[in-house]
C-alpha cells in the first residue's frame, strides 16, 4: 500500500479559497484522508477526536497563528510527533527561525503550485 494511501493530513486555513487550493492538490496527488479546520481551536479539538499524520497549516490566522497552533502541538505529549508544515505569504526570517525553534517540518512560501506542494511534503513524510 503506497504511502499516500495511508497518510492523514489536517488542513487549517481560515480562509475557504486557501484551504480548497490545499486539498485539491492533495486529492490530485492521490491523498484522499484530508480533512479540514477553519482555525487553530478548531485543529486541536479535530486532532483530539482524530488524530493525523500530518498538519499543514496557515500561518496567518485570527485568534491563533500557525505557530501557536504549532506550540500548542509541541507541548502535549499526544501530539508532540505530528509533521508540521507551515504555509505563509509572509516567509519573514523571524517567523521561519521561530518555527524551527518550535519543531517546524518545514514551510511552504505562497504563491505556490501543487508541485510545490508535494516537494515539501516528501520532504517531511517521504515519497507519495
Amino acid at each position: 500500500m503506497a504511502l499516500r494511501d495511508q497518510l492523514r493530513i489536517l488542513v487549517v486555513d481560515d480562509m475557504s479559497t486557501s484551504r480548497g487550493l490545499i486539498m485539491q492538490a492533495l486529492d490530485s496527488m492521490g491523498v484522499l484522508q484530508v480533512s479540514y479546520a477553519i482555525d487553530g481551536p478548531g485543529a486541536l479539538a479535530a486532532l483530539e477526536k482524530s488524530p493525523v499524520h500530518l498538519v499543514i497549516s496557515d500561518f496567518n490566522m485570527p485568534g491563533m497563528d500557525g505557530l501557536q497552533l504549532l506550540q500548542a502541538l509541541r507541548a502535549n505529549p499526544r501530539s508532540r510527533g505530528i509533521g508540521f508544515i507551515l504555509i505563509t505569504g509572509r516567509a519573514d526570517r523571524e517567523i521561519i527561525e521561530g518555527g524551527r525553534k518550535l519543531g517546524m517540518n518545514n514551510y511552504l512560501h505562497k504563491p505556490f503550485t501543487p508541485t510545490d506542494l508535494r516537494s515539501c511534503i516528501e520532504a517531511v513524510v517521504g515519497r507519495l
